[in-house]
């Protein structure tokens, strides 16, 4: 090879490298997309919010409830209280509402307001 020749990666050399290496990115991925999910809270006429979040709470029949990326899809009635959306910066905002619906689905949260 010539040396002016650009030098690729290092191939791995047995399948179990192959693996380890396949295993190391697909972690390093989830890890970078479990940390955030897409939350809108809106009611007809109004966006209260529209962006990334790390969780969201709210309060439905059963009580107080979290969501975190990557929960299961997930419908439920909410009843009067503060929705309390926490950003990747660490900041809360807190929503009052009357009531709503929350429907999560892969990583993406959304509560309409004021049915």
């Amino acid at each position: 090879m010539p040396e002016d020749a650009p030098k690729s990666a290092p191939h791995p050399s047995t399948v179990q490298e192959t693996l380890a290496l396949a295993a190391k990115r697909n972690s390093e991925q989830a890890k970078s997309s479990a940390k955030i999910m897409h939350v809108k809270v809106y009611a007809p006429f109004k966006t209260y919010y529209d962006g990334d979040a790390t969780s969201i709470s709210a309060i439905n029949d059963t009580g107080p409830f979290d969501i975190l990326p990557r929960h299961h899809n997930f419908m439920t009635l909410v009843n009067k209280c503060d929705v309390i959306i926490r950003t990747e910066d660490g900041d809360e905002l807190r929503v009052p509402i009357n009531r709503g619906v929350m429907h999560v689905k892969a990583d993406r949260v959304d509560v309409f307001l004021d049915v």
